[in-house]
């Protein structure tokens, strides 16, 4: 019961990788990169020192020129950080000896974005202080990590999940040519807008009506408002499917949801927010022409974030030269939107964009 319980909590903040376990790969780093006075898109210039928590393992590779050819980006979704990678169901398909992104052969690289996990983020005491990011500041702070800081001017991959598969969209057209190849899963090229904005607005509004969150300076979690955008983060993220598996009585189903909105209140708000609102002015759409490297992009049926019956995709790929979208059909296995960290599911096309996008040498 307590492993499913947290495999829902992970799934109502877009988390979809169960790290209960973390193996043991090649040549493990756990850093930070410091940035000194970032520019942030708005403006803000309230942090004098932003630190970037990240994860790499293996060892970067260069070719007779000094390109690196092995390193691999990995970005994370909305409320998580690169530790939600680390589990069996993610890294225990990937990264181990033989796997599609060995560690011995690949230099796997895992940030935190800014707003998640050990990154600066508005909890750590500036609150609503906090400079308001976008995923474009993302994006060039990981751009930034990889060339000032790893020494990569190349990458093998670039893929993510859910925000990471938006930035994903990002990283392949504002530095064009950087990856070889491009895997944005449980995502969509176009502004977050629908019921995909209408979400993250109310939850956002939820936790700033609750008296308790003051404005960003409580002493007392707003845990009702907390519990409210919890809700609706749950429902969209969770799978019908599954969830009826999991809970087939209505004891089960009570003792879950009971349990579900504890974890929703030890969420902290402003961090919360900030990761809500970051997608604010996200739009690929009108770039999606300068991105030329193969391009796979990969959604679930029953992701209730990206839905298919919205037609987006089928018309936004025909903008890339060599994008492909790839509808992964309900079945018993798949997670909803959290079908993105499962690459079990989806594993046999990663292994086929790896061989269509293999490099030329001579």
């Amino acid at each position: 019961m307590k492993k499913i319980i947290t495999a829902l909590l992970i799934s109502a903040l877009f988390i979809h990788t169960m790290a209960f376990a973390q193996e043991h790969y090649p040549n493990e780093v756990d850093s930070y990169f410091l940035i000194n006075n970032f520019p942030f898109q708005s403006g803000e210039t309230t942090l004098p020192e932003l630190k970037i928590h990240y994860t790499t393992f293996g060892k970067p590779i260069k070719d007779k020129n000094g390109k690196v050819t092995n390193a691999v980006l990995i970005m994370h979704g909305t409320g998580s950080s690169s530790r939600g990678f680390l589990g069996s169901q993610f890294a225990g398909l990937l990264f181990g000896a033989g796997q599609l992104l060995d560690a011995n052969k690949y230099y796997i690289i895992l940030p935190d974005g800014v707003g998640h996990g050990k990154s600066s983020k508005p909890s750590d005491g500036l609150h609503m202080k906090f400079p308001k990011y976008t995923y474009d500041d993302m994006v060039a702070i990981y751009y930034r990590l990889l060339t000032e800081h790893l020494g990569v001017n190349h990458l093998r991959l670039t893929m993510g999940t859910s925000m990471g598969g938006m930035h994903t969209w990002i990283f392949g057209y504002q530095y064009p040519g950087f990856s070889d190849a491009l895997l944005p899963l449980a995502s969509l090229p176009v502004p977050i807008a629908g019921r995909n904005r209408m979400m993250r607005k109310m939850a956002i509004n939820l936790i700033e009506a609750d008296p308790e969150w003051k404005d960003g300076e409580y002493t007392t979690p707003p845990v009702q408002g907390l519990m409210g955008a919890g809700s609706s983060l749950f429902f969209m993220g969770s799978s019908p499917l599954q969830l009826q598996k999991k809970a087939p009585t209505r004891q089960q189903a009570d003792d879950i949801a009971s349990e579900t909105q504890k974890g929703f209140a030890k969420m902290d708000a402003n961090d919360l927010i900030y990761q809500l609102d970051a997608s604010r002015n996200y739009d690929p759409s009108p770039y999606l022409d300068k991105i030329k490297v193969p391009l796979f992009a990969i959604n679930s049926a029953d992701d209730q974030i990206n839905p298919p019956e919205l037609g987006i995709m089928e018309h936004q790929i025909k903008k890339v030269v060599k994008g492909r979208y790839i509808l992964l059909p309900i079945t018993d296995k798949t997670q909803g939107h959290g079908t993105n960290s499962l690459p079990a599911i989806w594993g046999h096309y990663l292994k086929e964009l790896l061989a269509k996008s293999q490099p030329i040498t001579h």
